[in-house]
Formats: structure tokens, C-alpha cells, sequence
């Protein structure tokens, strides 16, 4: 995040937001993977993979503790790669966390094995 008035998320930031696959009231946490840096809507449009206390689902990138360098989410929660969203700044609520490059990079590697299958 940057300290301007209006926080511009950075790839690694943990943002929660607004759940498009639920009800009008739902939200839930994101990992921005990209903020759009250097293109149009630079800070007013995040991609971004969502993250899920499922367990059950084959594929899912783990968020081992060290992996936060800020933050967390209250209950142990996991990337969904396929999970890519495009979150507007006003879809999101707040900063929740962020996350070492490390555990981006392999979310990001899945996302993108994802789109090649």
C-alpha cells in the first residue's frame, strides 16, 4: 500500500472484498496479483485470486504462517489459482495482509498452468 490518501494495493497485498458468488453482503479475502502498475486503471482495478478455507480441493496453494510478512486471515485459508477475479478499488473493503513473493510467485505459476490446461 502506498501512504497517499487513497491506498494503492501492491502484488502480495491480501485485501478483502467483495464475493461476486455470493449474496449482495458477502465478501471475502483476495491476493492482488497484479495492480495494473505502469498500464490504465493503475490503482483502480486489481487482478486478483481468491483464497478459501477448503481443504477438500486438489490444486490449491498453501499459506504456510512464515508466508505472511503483515497480517493473516483469521482461519487458515488457501489461494483457489483458478480463482482470478478483477476487483474494482471500490469492491474492496480493506487491507487485510500481504504476502512474501515466494507464495505469490507459486500462486501465480498455478493461475497460470490453470489457463494452459
Amino acid at each position: 500500500m502506498t501512504d497517499d490518501d487513497r491506498p494503492i494495493f501492491e502484488r502480495g497485498d491480501v485485501v478483502y472484498g467483495d464475493d461476486p458468488f455470493k449474496p449482495d453482503e458477502a465478501a471475502r479475502p483476495w491476493l492482488v496479483v497484479s495492480n495494473h502498475e505502469g498500464r490504465p486503471f493503475h490503482g483502480e482495478q486489481y487482478l486478483a485470486l481468491t483464497l478459501t478455507t477448503r481443504s477438500w480441493m486438489d490444486g490449491l496453494v498453501e499459506i504456510p504462517e512464515q508466508a505472511w510478512i503483515r497480517g493473516g486471515t483469521p482461519a487458515t485459508s488457501r489461494i483457489v489459482p483458478w480463482g482470478i477475479q478483477s476487483l474494482a478499488r471500490s469492491d474492496i473493503d480493506r487491507w487485510q495482509g500481504r504476502l512474501r513473493d515466494v507464495t505469490v510467485n507459486e500462486a501465480v505459476d498455478a493461475l497460470v498452468a490453470e489457463l494452459r490446461r
